[in-house]
């Protein structure tokens, strides 16, 4: 996802503050970068394809230039048109009145762009988003006052939006959003605009979420925020709990392995006060009482594999559930009539995710948002929210938002379907930060991963909640090392899959306690060392499967729902310690977005 910033009240810091706001967001996922400064006269554009740093040495010859105390500024993730200089936003009109950035899609942009074409509007660049200043010009050129101007602009737009916007001679900030996150930050004689809240934290921590639809117009010193008719919006202004130092990566040589090692702190944040261990039950104060016949999770990405293992957790406590990507949900929506759907998404943002979700309130499900970003559109939107808890999370593959769902459905299915006596289940939970800091203190990932660093592909298996796991650490691998990684059920491994086993091909195998699925695990091991591939099992030592594996990554021994949580975290130091062999940018992987807002 594209980020956005833009800043009023900030004197001859602008251009700092809007760099440094850029360097906030840029772990999610860009291609080009660009800002933008409005002063009497004119805007002032300076922009780059690549990253943050060609635009910083871009900026430093045209400092002196830049004089404005009204800008914008932008990170591109490439929808319409290469990630080009001519691409990158800002996008400005013909004459360097208006200055506008754009995260989303402009659906009717070719129709718009056409028809400003033939009224004599000329473009440099492919996107959609160009046809947006070139608008707001055509209505200057009509006589609309800025403002007037910018909602005529706004007013023509089919799709998804955030736009933040600056005209030559207005000491102001125009934004406006449909279906894509804006927030607006309220400082001391200065305010802000952004998509996300840790572009301008460190400046203040009061914000204020935009609804669909809706227009703000932000200067140094005011603010107000109208609907698409102009009329007056009354929002809450909201106090962003966490430190701008969360944000940081407290010397960690990356986000990602300091967010893994987080995982105890966030695990704690999730369960406090949610459990009882003595009573035996889960108290959700924020969550009303359900008694859900059915459940639909619905999810993207890795919030889908925590939805596959939710739906587990749900099935075996009696509540039938299932999975779905929310993207095939949302474009053909199965019966929802008596079913609770929860859409899964650690921003509450995601764009297939709302989308399905929104369908499922058309058709008259109560609906529940699990996510880790309070205030979020999802939040906002469902009848009911749980959040994660988590924290702020940088790294664009998923870490400790990843677990944190987990140990949020734990808590959902518990609370909805309670049984005769949870304590075990309770217990193994409250147990979990520490058994979590017992895997980190004694890893052995790193050994594992210097030795398969140069395998041919890795797969991953597990049966029951394991499964879901083991597709996370297959997608965890690939996301970051960009080797070719498959998790599987274990069951299937012979049905397909095997016929890719080699001795270049390390099979991590999960198998925890002693039941029946235990026990056909290793057999599914057995086959794979039959074939002469590299066995490297998790597991917690109560059955054998130590005697066929090459490896061991051992961890401690807990209720079988709370295993895979243990066993994830090996297979995410497997995946960062591979990639990091490897050299990859684990932070920022290729073609990828912390946050996905386009369908």
């Amino acid at each position: 996802m594209c980020g956005i910033i833009g800043c009023t009240g900030r004197g001859e810091a602008t251009l700092e503050t809007l760099v440094d706001g850029l360097r906030k967001l840029d772990y999610r996922g860009y291609d080009s970068a660009g800002v933008a400064l409005s002063g009497a006269t004119g805007v002032d554009v300076v922009k780059k394809a690549g990253k943050l740093d060609a635009l910083v040495e871009a900026l430093s010859g045209e400092r002196e230039r830049l004089d404005g105390t009204v800008g914008i500024g932008h990170t591109r993730w490439s929808t319409h048109g290469a990630p080009t200089d001519a691409n990158a936003h800002p996008h400005t009109d013909a004459d360097g009145r208006v200055a506008v950035v754009h995260n989303g899609i402009i659906e009717n942009y070719q129709s718009l762009r056409d028809e400003l074409a033939d009224a004599g509007y000329s473009f440099v660049s492919e996107t959609d988003t160009e046809v947006v200043p070139h608008l707001v010009a055509r209505a200057l050129d009509g006589g609309a006052e800025p403002e007037a101007a910018v909602r005529e602009a706004v007013s023509q737009l089919e799709g998804s939006y955030a736009l933040g916007v600056v005209v030559a001679g207005v000491d102001a900030v125009f934004a406006a959003r449909r279906d894509s996150p804006l927030v607006l930050g309220l400082g001391d004689g200065a305010n802000y605009v952004a998509s996300d809240v840790p572009a301008f934290r460190e400046h203040t921590d009061h914000v204020v979420y935009l609804e669909d639809g809706e227009f703000a117009r932000v200067e140094a010193d005011s603010w107000v925020v109208t609907d698409a008719d102009g009329d007056p919006v009354d929002h809450e202004v909201h106090v962003v709990e966490w430190d701008p130092e969360d944000t940081g990566k407290s010397g960690y040589e990356h986000f990602m392995l300091k967010e893994i090692h987080e995982q105890p702190r966030a695990l704690r944040q999730g369960l406090q006060g949610r459990v009882d261990e003595m009573r035996g039950e889960v108290t959700l104060e924020e969550f009303p009482s359900l008694s859900p016949s059915r459940v639909h999770l619905l999810a993207c990405g890795t919030s889908y594999h925590a939805a596959v293992y939710g739906a587990h957790v749900l099935h075996s406590r009696g509540v039938p559930a299932q999975a779905f990507y929310a993207h095939e949900y949302a474009s053909a929506t199965p019966p929802t009539d008596d079913a609770l759907v929860v859409g899964v998404s650690q921003s509450g943002e995601t764009a297939d995710t709302l989308s399905a979700v929104r369908a499922a309130r058309r058709r008259g499900a109560e609906t529940v948002a699990l996510t880790n970003t309070v205030e979020s559109t999802m939040a906002r939107e469902c009848d009911h929210r749980l959040y994660i808890r988590s924290g702020p999370e940088i790294g664009v593959a998923a870490t400790k938002t990843f677990a944190s769902q987990l140990v949020a459905l734990n808590l959902l299915a518990l609370d909805v379907a309670p049984g005769g006596d949870d304590r075990e289940a309770i217990a193994a939970l409250r147990d979990l930060p520490g058994d979590v800091q017992t895997v980190l203190d004694s890893s052995r990932a790193a050994e594992v991963a210097r030795e398969y660093a140069d395998a041919d592909a890795y797969f991953f298996i597990g049966r029951g909640p394991h499964y879901p796991v083991a597709l996370e650490g297959a997608l965890k691998l690939k996301e970051i090392s960009y080797e070719h990684a498959e998790g599987f059920a274990a069951g299937e491994l012979k049905h397909g899959p095997l016929a890719l086993v080699t001795e270049r091909t390390p099979v991590f195998a999960t198998v925890t306690g002693e039941d029946q699925s235990a026990r056909k695990t290793i057999g599914n091991v057995k086959e794979v060392e039959a074939r002469d591939a590299p066995v490297v099992a998790v597991t917690d030592g109560r059955t054998e499967v130590e005697r066929y594996a090459d490896h061991v990554l051992e961890i401690p021994e807990t209720h079988p729902h709370v295993a895979p949580l243990l066993a994830n975290v090996q297979f995410q130091l497997v995946s960062y310690y591979v990639a990091n062999d490897l050299g990859r940018p684990i932070d920022k992987p290729r073609h990828l977005a912390k946050s996905v807002t386009v369908e």
